[in-house]
């Protein structure tokens, strides 16, 4: 009932965001002048967006390392899981980076005008500052805050993930102690969950006023743009899913073709729906079945959705890259390197929350004092990007659940062929039909 309540609510948004991306192109090109004038909106939106960063980052971030209780007790299965995702999460830090150099999809999206006007961004508030940081030990310098009320004032990721990741330790370390200031964070961290959901309500509005100025300052023309940022993203995924997962599952001894065969039917019920949280149950299901330990699983899974989001590192990386190419800003092998290491921090624990991955890209945007223009454009085809990076998400959690078992010589290979062999893959297609229907049907039903 609540996945059906949540599928509801984001097929209504869904629809919304799409109508509005419409709208914004039809007013855009038939009455410029006035599109141009619609700019407010997607400044109003992003602002909103960067009013919610620091009390959900820190409550959530918070809760989620603090949740785990005494660090200690996580084990050797809870190190080997938190090396491996370090690693994956760095590799698709790479591609996603690499990509972006390649493929340049920020190259030419928005017109001189803005380029050459970082006052009009400034007023708009859309810049924070003007200078970024320039070497690893400025950085490093500056992720260590002098006040957590200032850091949370200027919208300072690093330093407000410096702070929480301290504060979690501590509770930790504390014990039953922070049980009070635990329970706090944790209606906190609903709270912010909720809000971020109201304001997430007035992104078509944000992104029809974010459409309408830029098609209407730029032309028909960017729309190419659009399909030059879906085909990178897309495959930047493909790459990393072909080359990094297929290798950790040759480590594994099992085959790749097999894994993919088998979690088919959560994964296309994460592409449909671009939920996480639509297709967790039956990916736990699957794994136990294919020969995955129940302990394993249930420690690796959940903690892979909030320390291991591959898809949407890789495509924070792209994003970032995105957004200083469209303002003109060029970022040296040493500053990407920098941001590569701030993204590795500010992309974990906030997992659940709707359109995550753009609050991420806003604030870690701000540290780096880039306008962040690019939200704006990005938040129109958001949905598209979402639905492939969070079917990659769910396949690297599968997969890493496969390797840390392999890891503790406790994977059931016995009990994988089994199931490869009983699994009637035709069954499973119709099944998919079935899953869309349903899907359908609730769409269908919010919308009448």
């Amino acid at each position: 009932m609540y996945i059906e309540e949540i599928s509801l609510k984001h097929s209504k948004l869904t629809a919304l965001i799409f109508i509005a991306l419409i709208l914004g192109v039809f007013v855009g090109y038939f009455a410029p002048d006035f599109a141009v004038k619609m700019r407010p909106f997607a400044v109003i939106f992003l602002r909103m967006v960067k009013m919610i960063i620091a009390p959900l980052l820190f409550a959530t971030l918070v809760t989620g390392i603090s949740g785990h209780g005494d660090i200690k007790s996580l084990g050797k299965i809870g190190i080997k899981t938190i090396i491996y995702f370090e690693v994956v999460t760095t590799l698709a830090l790479i591609i996603g980076l690499t990509m972006s150099n390649i493929f340049k999809p920020g190259m030419g999206f928005v017109s001189e005008t803005i380029i050459k006007n970082p006052a009009l961004l400034k007023e708009a508030g859309l810049m924070a500052a003007t200078n970024a940081h320039t070497s690893i030990s400025e950085m490093v310098m500056n992720i260590f805050p002098t006040s957590i009320v200032e850091a949370m004032a200027e919208g300072n990721l690093l330093q407000i993930v410096v702070f929480s990741i301290f504060f979690a330790v501590a509770i930790c370390s504390v014990g039953k102690v922070a049980e009070p200031v635990t329970k706090l964070l944790n209606s906190v961290s609903q709270i912010m969950f909720k809000f971020t959901e109201y304001v997430m309500y007035f992104a078509p509005l944000g992104i029809f006023g974010a459409i309408a100025s830029t098609v209407g300052a730029n032309g028909l023309s960017i729309l190419k743009n659009y399909a030059k940022v879906i085909f990178s993203l897309y495959t930047a995924l493909a790459v990393f899913v072909l080359v990094v997962l297929f290798i950790a599952c040759k480590y594994a001894r099992i085959s790749f073709r097999n894994l993919i065969k088998a979690i088919q039917e959560p994964a296309v019920l994460a592409f449909t729906t671009a939920s996480s949280e639509a297709a967790f149950p039956k990916a736990i299901e699957i794994m136990e079945k294919f020969g995955v330990p129940k302990n394993i699983v249930g420690f690796v899974m959940p903690t892979g959705y909030t320390f291991n989001l591959d898809g949407s590192t890789l495509y924070l990386a792209m994003a970032v890259l995105f957004s200083s190419q469209i303002v003109g800003i060029n970022l040296d092998l040493n500053q990407q390197i920098i941001m590569m290491i701030a993204l590795m921090l500010t992309s974990k624990g906030i997992a659940g929350v709707p359109r995550v991955s753009l609050i991420v890209l806003a604030g870690t945007l701000a540290s780096f004092n880039i306008p962040i223009l690019g939200v704006a454009i990005l938040l129109g085809i958001d949905q598209i990007l979402d639905m492939g990076r969070t079917t990659v998400n769910l396949i690297g959690n599968c997969v890493a659940t496969v390797v840390i078992a392999r890891w503790e010589n406790a994977f059931d290979y016995g009990k994988m062929k089994k199931f490869i062999d009983e699994t009637d893959y035709d069954k499973l297609e119709w099944d998919f039909s079935g899953i869309k229907n349903i899907y359908e049907k609730v769409t269908n039903r919010g919308i009448e």
